[in-house]
């Protein structure tokens, strides 16, 4: 009885033991920047420099801490990303596999504790004559148990169990910051989106008063037909003219159909009717100065990096637990309860009952151990590739979206400039034809010239304002709706769960 009693005091110590057992994880060292220190673009990170963070708002130090709502200044786009980000199936999706993740965290965690639980059981056997004890032995035996028992709980000396728990935590993690992923592109999706429908529409407003105007021009060479001054030649080029409008004013209502439906398709729902009017379409659509930093600073801004990293910390744990399985696997069962013969007598003052039953498991032979650890550090090997990967993806996306903010401006300027040379031209052109000095083909060419450099400037304003969307994207911004204030302000942890925020700081210990 004594050795009993020796053994239930020393069962909580064993089971401290397992819960502080060490680790064969590989030590882990996150890996160096396989970027340049610099942008190409130098003067982005110029902290004096327009782009800086106090050139946004003071208590803005970088864009993942600038919100999207501060960023998007048009109150109808504003209502539009609220609305997505409220009815999006992708996000509805994301935010499924967060809680997947969560529960799978769980489940692995729990391996880390005692399973314990109360139950009971009945033994009833009936034996042949040959084999009772006895002659007047009673043929039919009883055995009753119940108590609170432990399920079989494995001592974690090698840190198998906790290596695999880590794993599963990683993996939580990296969910988490894909479902983060997901609402920077989301919230850029919706913006690219509308800027698309409202540049639709400035080039239907475009054709529609080019329409117009090649209209009068086809009256004008009409009424000089009819009157013997202008030739066939010169009616048919008027016609076709205005005939090239028509066809890609169609053109342009099936593009802004469609352009409707990919917004529709964003939001997830009908575009509600109280939104705010639309603000007037132009560069001052987004906030114009955007803190840049530097390449190192994407580790902690953009998501898809520190999921990559979150990733890679799950296979560096696997392969601790990989390698525990080379060493013995020790666990118990125990149960403390009551014993008895007679179910009426089975919680009497003597039927005190214990049981405490240790198992030592050692592989011997076994190539799947030697496998399972070569997979292991495959796995690791290819994370490593993954991480660095996504970094140097991230990299060419912002210097992408800086070389477009070097050179917009200038080609925005060069277009309008363009357009006003060939607007006086179209002038000029229309009066020498009307005086009869030149032929009808140099108004056919001013208006085409016009008309192209007019959908050009149109094009190109669009594309500058994707381009600071994707800067705004790739710099890790979109997650907070508005800036934050502080370190101890962030709406993402307030939306994924306080353990995302725990989890983070882990990673950063590591």
């Amino acid at each position: 009885m004594s050795s009993g009693v020796f053994r239930l005091a020393a069962l909580p110590v064993l089971v401290s033991l397992a819960l502080v057992g060490c680790s064969l994880a590989p030590k882990y060292e996150r890996p160096a920047l396989p970027v340049p220190e610099q942008y190409p673009d130098s003067n982005a990170v110029n902290n004096s420099g327009p782009r800086s963070a106090n050139a946004v708002s003071p208590q803005v130090g970088s864009s993942s801490d600038l919100g999207w709502s501060e960023f998007f200044t048009d109150p109808h786009l504003q209502a539009l990303i609220s609305q997505a980000l409220a009815n999006n199936r992708d996000m509805r999706i994301a935010v499924g596999r967060v809680e997947e993740a969560r529960a799978q965290y769980g489940i692995a965690a729990s391996d880390r504790l005692p399973t314990l639980g109360i139950g009971g059981n009945a033994q009833i056997t009936r034996n042949p004559e040959n084999l009772r004890t006895s002659a007047d032995a009673d043929s039919i035996t009883r055995y009753y148990q119940a108590g609170v028992g432990m399920m079989a709980f494995e001592l974690d000396f090698f840190g198998r169990v906790r290596n695999l728990s880590e794993a599963a935590f990683q993996q939580y993690l990296a969910t988490a910051q894909a479902r983060r992923t997901v609402h920077i592109n989301l919230v850029a999706q919706v913006a690219e989106a509308y800027f698309r429908l409202r540049t639709t529409l400035q080039l239907k407003a475009l054709m529609q008063s080019t329409q117009k105007s090649r209209g009068n021009t086809l009256s004008l060479v009409q009424a000089r037909y009819d009157g013997g001054i202008a030739s066939a030649l010169d009616l048919n080029q008027a016609r076709a003219q205005l005939d090239t409008v028509k066809a890609d004013l169609v053109a342009i209502e099936r593009a802004e159909a469609q352009a409707r439906n990919a917004l529709q398709l964003l939001l997830g729902s009908p575009v509600a009717n109280d939104l705010p009017e639309p603000a007037v379409f132009g560069r001052d659509q987004v906030l114009a100065a955007i803190p840049v930093g530097l390449p190192s600073e994407l580790l902690e801004r953009r998501p898809d990096i520190m999921a990559a990293e979150n990733s890679l910390l799950a296979a560096n744990a696997n392969i601790g637990a990989a390698r525990a399985a080379f060493f013995p696997s020790i666990s118990i069962t125990g149960l403390l309860g009551f014993a008895s013969a007679d179910l009426g007598g089975l919680f009497g003052s003597g039927q005190h009952f214990w049981q405490f039953a240790p198992q030592l498991q050692m592989p011997i032979f076994g190539g799947g151990v030697g496998g399972n650890l070569d997979l292991a550090k495959a796995r690791n090997n290819i994370a490593v590739a993954e991480y660095e990967k996504t970094i140097q993806v991230a990299f060419r996306e912002v210097a992408d979206a800086l070389a477009g903010e070097a050179t917009y401006s200038e080609q925005l300027d060069a277009l309008r400039a363009l357009e006003h040379s060939a607007q006086e031209t179209l002038r000029l052109a229309t009066l020498r034809y009307e005086t009869g000095i030149d032929s009808f083909l140099q108004v056919q060419n001013a208006e085409v010239d016009l008309y192209s450099t007019q959908q050009s400037f149109l094009q190109t304003g669009m594309d500058s304002l994707l381009n600071r969307v994707e800067l705004y994207k790739a710099l890790g911004g979109g997650w907070l709706k508005d800036s934050a204030q502080g370190s101890d302000s962030t709406d993402a942890s307030a939306e994924t769960g306080s353990v995302e925020g725990v989890g983070t700081a882990r990673t950063k210990i590591q």
